[in-house]
């Protein structure tokens, strides 16, 4: 019987079934463990996965920016904003999709934008995949608004053949008032960050964080967006007040271009700068340095013309000679620059004079010495030193600015005429140890913490107990010798006249949020106090007389209608003998209560004899002679017909001028006049009866009114007695710690 067996290929085994079990179980088992794995990258990461896969889709994840917080002055007027722009992408593989898209897009591209359809074309041509390529920049929204209708469904001029163009937006900053404060400000970068002044130092405040769209295909395909919001920065309220600040801005300019290509091809001095403070708060109301520059246009190669040159490392050029005040850029120069020598040059247009450059002080240290010797008891203010013109100090005979010797100089005298001998004799009584304890409560080598980016360090730029010599010490005693800024001196010299309280300076009193709500408020902060209130009494007395007084230096710092303080300054830059000089003048009003300070210092006038502390004295006067009016002070001086005129003319918003010492003599009748007339003539002032001085039988020089010294050929003011040029002061300085590009000498 036969029997029918299916070929062995057709078998299906036991041992088959069972393999086939276990792998069917495996991959069960498998796709178990797959979806377990899926519930549980959802539940635990899922947003984090669908962040980055939805962040990889270029048109479905976009960034929203921020808007940066303003900068207002003290009024409230806005100083820098953000205005939203927008720029023009093209998709290329969404507009190519279909031929009827492309000609009314070209034409409305071309008659919108005034963009080059050929230009277009090529791109199309080369690029047709891509989907992301800007046709234009920073459109305001005006610009783009009628293309805007013209791609959105439901408007009038919507067109549907119009395709593949989008719109990104972004912010740029902007500055309405140009060029206004732009030490204080500073700008931002293309990327939005705060470069110099307020906009580095508060980058992270005025920064907001970007937002987010994302998109998404949901169930159906269609596409959902979900939206994070960007959160715009907070605003920031300063303590500048604008008005003020165009004041002083207005001077400065009118002194460059007084002074601008006098001696040398460039601006009217190598820097000028001017601080007003608030001495009860440690407000700055203003400050300002010239050349300024632009905040719209930082990079305006202009504004470097006429400024001392500097290298690729940022060093300033010298020139052929020590008696050259530098190098100076020209346009031509302008064309010779390397990238990195005219971006070292645009560092230096752009960093702020008042916080950032240091200097020795000169004579506006004299008021601090006397502070010294009546607050630790060295000296009652009664004593009286005989001035020879010079004081034998370790082996050194220092001069005083009155080579000819002053006689019986007392204490307040010492302040009135500026006496070098005098402060010498005091700083000896004070001795080393309690002198150097006392410049650093004074803050002298430490900075002051201003809300500004840039400020200079001068740690190491004062002596200590055990690196002062009797001769430094005395050199240090008239501000020669050690290195301050100018937000260093105001600040400590704000503590000498307000009761001896050292505030803490400072640029922004309210952080505001975008909404208008108030963030922060910055109060007044006292980090010490240096003085007591009676030593600050007889400082204020003392340097009253610097104005008022028969031998004042100070004089012409007087504005119309007011009586100020103050003490003039005169610094010998390194090295000693180049006749370079940094001037300045400390003042505070009102005379009898003071409530503001102002610091102006002019460094290396482009003038024949730069040593005359009148360059910085009548830019005072000129700035409080509009300023203390407009802070509603009242005068207590009478008017002089001229000071009347004077007024008329600013309240007709007239330019007024200002004439240098020595020039426009018949203008002014201080040059050719005798001392006693130049000093009525400034101040408006009675001066009394003085012996004649020993110069007064000297000649004139007739080009500026100074008598001629038969001994050295120097010349001499006639106001304050100063020697101009003749015998330079050594340099005490040595292996000081005094390394800066400026060192003082005396008035």
């Amino acid at each position: 019987m036969k029997q029918n067996k299916k070929p062995n290929s057709q078998r299906f085994t036991i041992g088959m079934k069972k393999k086939l079990v276990v792998l069917f179980t495996l991959v069960l088992l498998a796709f178990v463990g797959l979806g377990v794995r899926l519930i549980l990258i959802t539940k635990n990461n899922g947003e984090e996965y669908e962040k980055q896969v939805l962040s990889q889709q270029k048109y479905d994840s976009t960034a929203l920016p921020f808007r940066r917080g303003e900068i207002l002055d003290s009024n409230g007027t806005i100083l820098a904003y953000s205005e939203k722009v927008y720029n023009v992408i093209l998709d290329a593989k969404l507009l190519l999709r279909d031929e009827k898209f492309l000609e009314p897009t070209l034409k409305a591209l071309v008659t919108e934008f005034k963009l080059d359809g050929s230009s277009i074309r090529s791109y199309l041509a080369d690029h047709p995949t891509s989907q992301y390529y800007v046709l234009a920049k920073k459109l305001s929204y005006d610009e783009i608004k009628h293309f805007q209708d013209m791609i959105t469904p439901g408007e009038k001029d919507y067109d549907s053949n119009i395709q593949g163009i989008w719109f990104e937006s972004s912010y740029i900053r902007k500055y309405p008032n140009g060029s206004l404060a732009s030490d204080i400000i500073g700008f931002t970068s293309g990327d939005n960050a705060g470069m110099y002044g307020l906009e580095e130092y508060y980058n992270d405040t005025l920064s907001g964080t970007m937002g987010r769209e994302y998109g998404y295909l949901d169930e159906d395909s269609n596409l959902e967006r979900t939206t994070i919001p960007a959160t715009d920065g907070d605003s920031i309220v300063t303590t500048i007040d604008g008005n003020l600040q165009s004041i002083v801005e207005k001077h400065l300019q009118e002194f460059n271009d007084q002074y601008a290509n006098n001696v040398r091809q460039a601006n009217g001095a190598n820097n000028v700068g001017c601080i007003m403070m608030d001495i009860h708060t440690g407000d700055i109301l203003a400050m300002a340095s010239y050349p300024g520059y632009d905040l719209n246009n930082p990079r305006d190669p202009s504004r470097l013309i006429g400024m001392p040159a500097v290298d690729e490392k940022g060093n300033k050029l010298k020139g052929d000679s020590i008696f050259d005040s530098g190098v100076y850029i020209t346009e031509e120069m302008l064309e010779s620059f390397s990238d990195e020598q005219l971006y070292q040059n645009y560092n230096a247009l752009w960093k702020n004079f008042c916080i950032a450059d240091t200097y020795e002080p000169g004579s506006v240290a004299k008021p601090f010495t006397v502070a010294m010797g009546l607050e630790c008891g060295a000296i009652t203010g009664n004593e009286v030193y005989n001035c020879k013109g010079n004081l034998e100090v370790g082996g050194w005979k220092i001069k005083c600015h009155n080579v000819y010797g002053d006689g019986a100089v007392s204490v307040q005298r010492g302040i009135e005429i500026s006496c070098n001998v005098a402060m010498m004799h005091i700083a000896q009584a004070i001795g080393i140890s309690t002198f150097t304890k006392f410049q650093k409560d004074f803050g002298f080598g430490l900075k002051t913490n201003i809300d500004l980016a840039g400020e200079a360090r001068t740690e190491g730029l004062t002596y200590s107990p055990s690196n002062m010599t009797p001769t430094d010490l005395a050199t240090n005693s008239f501000g020669q010798g050690f290195n301050v800024d100018m937000i260093e001196m105001i600040t400590s010299f704000s503590s000498l006249i307000n009761g001896g309280y050292y505030f803490e300076p400072h640029i922004v009193k309210r952080i505001v949020s975008s909404s208008g709500a108030t963030v922060k408020n910055v109060e007044p902060r006292i980090l010490r106090q240096t003085i007591s209130p009676s030593t600050s009494e007889k400082i204020i007395e003392y340097c009253n007389t610097v104005v008022t007084g028969p031998g004042g230096t100070g004089k012409t710092a007087r504005p119309a209608g007011y009586m100020i303080g103050g003490k003039t300054g005169t610094a010998q830059t390194l090295p000693r003998g180049n006749r370079q000089y940094v001037v300045s003048f400390m003042g505070y009003a009102p005379a009898s209560d003071p409530d503001i300070a102002i610091y102006v210092v002019v460094d290396r006038c482009n003038y024949v004899m730069q040593d005359d502390a009148k360059f910085a004295t009548r830019i005072v006067r000129a700035v409080l002679t509009e300023a203390l009016p407009y802070l509603n002070y009242p005068m207590t001086e009478e008017l002089s017909d001229k000071e009347k005129a004077e007024l008329e003319e600013l309240r007709a918003q007239m330019v007024t001028s200002q004439t240098a010492p020595g020039e426009e003599a018949a203008a002014e009748g201080e040059s050719t006049e005798s001392s006693e007339e130049a000093s009525e003539e400034a101040s408006d002032a009675p001066v009394a009866e003085e012996k004649p001085s020993i110069w007064e039988s000297f000649e004139v020089d007739k080009a500026t009114g100074y008598y001629i010294d038969p001994n050295t050929g120097g010349l001499i003011d006639p106001d304050s007695g100063y020697a101009f040029g003749g015998d330079e002061l050594p340099d005490f300085s040595g292996d000081s710690a005094s390394q800066s590009d400026s060192a003082a000498g005396s008035g």
